[in-house]
């Protein structure tokens, strides 16, 4: 029997191929057979990816945890399965047993502008032009993430309010806090400061974000906005 309509990867409609699936609808929307089928790469004229991945499965049982204890010799007696293919397979065993016994990252719970302070330290801390970051903050306090938000001169940076909004958005930040430094080491807030801060506050307003505070960093000193009741 002829093989030359055999149906290849790329033949098939955009959402039924594993790494267009996995862009489109995330991980969590491929069968065992796509996941391992993208870590093989390419067919061998005769099978697709996925069909030499439903190949290698159905000789673990469909088991992943069985897959895990192969070894590259035994996953090679699979037919389209070469010695890199099966580097490839087991080092994604791997990983996933080491995620598996990792223990989770404690996220850091502000509790004090000191905290934000010694966050943005850090960052930005006797450097010789300005810099403008973001923390954002979970319902209970905890840092979900930190951002760059702009590098600028001597006197001043800028930030672009509607890429924080959407960062913090897409990070599901309940609150935020901005920080910059005063390369100077004075960190008494200028009228611009005063500005942006304003700017940023009734931004992320609109969606329910609080701006919690903006430390501005300067020489082993901090201002607070919070703190001296200028949100």
């Amino acid at each position: 029997m002829e093989l030359a309509n055999h149906i290849k990867i790329k033949d098939l409609a955009i959402d039924d191929r594993p790494r267009e699936k996995m862009i489109s609808r995330g991980p969590m929307s491929l069968s065992d057979a796509e996941l391992v089928g993208i870590m093989i790469g390419s067919g061998n004229g005769e099978m697709t990816a996925v069909d030499i991945a439903r190949s290698l499965l159905n000789k673990y049982n469909n088991n992943l945890n069985e897959l895990g204890l192969a070894t590259v010799k035994d996953l090679m007696k699979i037919k389209g399965i070469g010695e890199a293919r099966a580097v490839n397979i087991l080092t994604a065993m791997e990983i996933g047993r080491r995620r598996a016994s990792a223990e989770p990252r404690i996220k850091q719970q502000i509790t004090s502008s000191h905290d934000l302070y010694k966050v943005f330290a850090s960052h930005i801390s006797d450097l010789n032009h300005e810099e403008m970051w973001a923390i954002f903050l979970s319902p209970k306090m905890k840092i979900i993430s930190t951002h760059q938000l702009s590098k600028g001169g001597t006197k001043s940076t800028v930030v672009d309010v509607r890429l924080l909004t959407k960062m913090a958005l897409d990070d599901n930040a309940n609150s935020i806090v901005l920080g910059h430094n005063h390369p100077s080491g004075e960190v008494q807030p200028s009228k611009e400061d005063f500005n942006l801060t304003k700017t940023v506050k009734n931004a992320v307003n609109l969606f329910d974000i609080r701006l919690l505070d903006h430390i501005i960093v300067g020489n082993n000193k901090y201002y607070s906005f919070s703190d001296e009741n200028e949100l």
